[in-house]
């Protein structure tokens, strides 16, 4: 492992994704890969761009004229593990190639005008890759508490990072900032969709007290998905004014519910 990188690793673990300079207004992930010749794992930090189901990344090496460790030891065995602050997941990376890599590569450089630095910096062509869960389902690890904190802590810090894309954005979206908007939504949707039914139904059947409660957060449920559906509306006009009042509208309620829910929740999760 890179000497450099084990500070940066070991606060993003004692943290859950949450790390300080360079790195403290990033979406960061650790990826770990099997070393081509070695055989032994191999653990970067790097940044990332949503993408729907999957995320993705790309092997700039800052510009330099090799690629990096990291991208020799997918292009041998794309199984990798990901570890993104709220999960740590297994993982397939797929090498973006023709049309599919430089219109992804457009829309990184579009968002991130370092990586077009990186690019001129070469003549290698700086590969993206995808990085997708290998097996359908929640990852596990940790207690319900604390995945659940996790959870919400990763809601709130992509929050953050939306809402200063967008104050630093034109009068339009650009369209890797569209995507992440939609992500997000995508993201909560599932999200609260496995809590009514799966958390909810385990939580109420221990501790019948907590019904109201319950039946409160799910109605709370519907209101954000209401937010959601207006704040994608919103984001496919393009208008960076529009989606700005419909960031803040969820943002505002979001944040009230995920400190609702753990202060209602997390005592019976943590008693489970």
């Amino acid at each position: 492992m890179n000497d450099v990188n084990r500070p940066i690793i070991d606060e993003f673990r004692a943290t859950g994704g949450r790390v300080g300079g360079m790195f403290a207004d990033a979406r960061l992930l650790l990826l770990t890969s099997t070393g081509a010749k070695s055989g032994l794992r191999h653990t970067t930090p790097l940044g990332y761009f949503p993408d729907g189901e999957r995320v993705l990344v790309v092997a700039s090496a800052a510009g330099s004229d090799r690629h990096p460790d990291w991208f020799h030891n997918i292009s041998a065995d794309p199984r990798v593990t990901v570890e993104d602050g709220a999960f740590t997941y297994d993982a397939l990376a797929e090498i973006l190639d023709g049309e599919e890599r430089d219109t992804v590569f457009a829309r990184v450089v579009e968002a991130a005008p370092g990586f077009g630095d990186y690019q001129h910096k070469t003549a290698r062509v700086l590969p993206v890759v995808a990085l997708s869960p290998a097996s359908d389902g929640p990852p596990g690890g940790g207690s319900l508490a604390d995945m659940l904190v996790g959870i919400h802590d990763a809601f709130r810090r992509e929050l953050a990072l939306i809402r200063k894309e967008l104050a630093g954005s034109g009068p339009w979206l650009g369209v890797q900032l569209r995507i992440n908007c939609v992500t997000l939504c995508q993201g909560l949707h599932n999200h609260h969709v496995g809590e009514d039914a799966g958390l909810f139904e385990a939580i109420g059947a221990k501790h019948p007290e907590l019904t109201d409660t319950l039946t409160r957060l799910r109605s709370e449920h519907d209101t954000i998905a209401d937010l959601t559906a207006a704040m994608q509306t919103a984001v496919h006009d393009e208008s960076r004014d529009a989606a700005r009042v419909e960031v803040e509208r969820l943002a505002c309620e979001l944040e009230r519910h995920l400190d609702h829910e753990e202060e209602q929740l997390l005592p019976a999760l943590r008693a489970m």
